[in-house]
């Protein structure tokens, strides 16, 4: 049964946001979205929107989105096991191919219909359309895994001045026209730099940088950059964090203001950090 709400309460709700709305109002905000929020169906609809949401009011929203589990389960529908080196998925020829058909197909155009049902106008973009994305070798091991060498967002302006929302795939390429796999927070923190976007929201499956990894009231819900090296010396960010505060760090570095870390399970997750007092996550400043 769902909670009843007063029209005074409704209101109030509102006359909350409203300063939030007006200080995002043009002002481009670059989600990150994977995890359980994009397995979940009940999460994704929630997610998409709060994106339609955002966008009505006046906010640019760009969407970049991963899909790692949809690619392992196209891989092992096609017999090929996945073998990962340092957390990175070893991408062989036939991998990238594979990656490609998944993130640009499959996942990117379901997004684009799932955001457009919800009444908005989206597009779908690939790291490789307009040579986005430039990208090398990251390492020999890894084959087509990319480093990011450069990021052009001319498309995404010219999409964003016509009312659309860009949600992008990030598969790279490079001179020779090879197609890379890039890493999707990495893709949004440099695309989030150089659109120089207000914020960042990176979605994840914890609820933020925790003291105590087994203890959520230990969230830690403001960080400078400065603070970062020492928390991964104490280990309290350890694992997947580091790599996820690294690209943090990269956002910041390029002109993004403040990076949240937020939690993907939590309905609404991005509403209650863009467009509340409250908060829902970790947010990182320059120190």
């Amino acid at each position: 049964m769902k909670e009843k709400f007063t029209n005074a309460q409704r209101a109030e709700v509102l006359v909350e946001a409203l300063p939030y709305i007006q200080k995002y109002a043009n002002r481009i905000i670059v989600v990150k979205y994977g995890g359980n929020a994009m397995i979940n169906d009940e999460l994704k609809k929630a997610v998409m929107g709060d994106i339609v949401l955002m966008s009505q009011i006046g906010i640019k929203v760009v969407l970049v989105h991963g899909g790692g589990p949809e690619i392992t389960d196209m891989l092992t529908r096609v017999g090929k096991k996945s073998e990962f080196v340092d957390g990175l998925r070893v991408t062989d020829r036939e991998t990238v191919d594979i990656a490609q058909m998944v993130l640009a197909g499959k996942v990117n155009k379901s997004l684009v219909s799932l955001l457009n049902k919800h009444g908005a106008k989206a597009i779908g973009l690939c790291g490789m359309d307009g040579k986005m994305i430039k990208a090398r070798t990251l390492d020999e091991r890894l084959g087509y895994v990319g480093e990011i060498t450069d990021v052009n967002v001319e498309i995404i302006l010219d999409v964003l001045e016509r009312g659309y929302i860009p949600v992008i795939s990030t598969i790279g390429c490079d001179e020779d026209g090879n197609s890379y796999n890039i890493n999707a927070d990495t893709a949004a923190a440099r695309i989030a730099g150089e659109l120089e976007a207000k914020s960042l929201m990176l979605m994840t499956d914890t609820e933020g940088i925790l003291r105590d990894k087994d203890d959520p009231s230990t969230l830690i819900s403001k960080v400078t950059t400065s603070e970062l090296p020492g928390l991964i010396e104490q280990k309290v960010i350890c694992g997947g964090m580091i790599p996820k505060v690294k690209c943090c760090t990269d956002a910041i570095s390029h002109g993004v203001k403040k990076v949240f870390i937020i939690d993907g399970r939590v309905p609404h997750s991005i509403l209650i950090e863009t467009l509340t007092d409250e908060g829902a996550g970790t947010m990182v400043v320059e120190g």
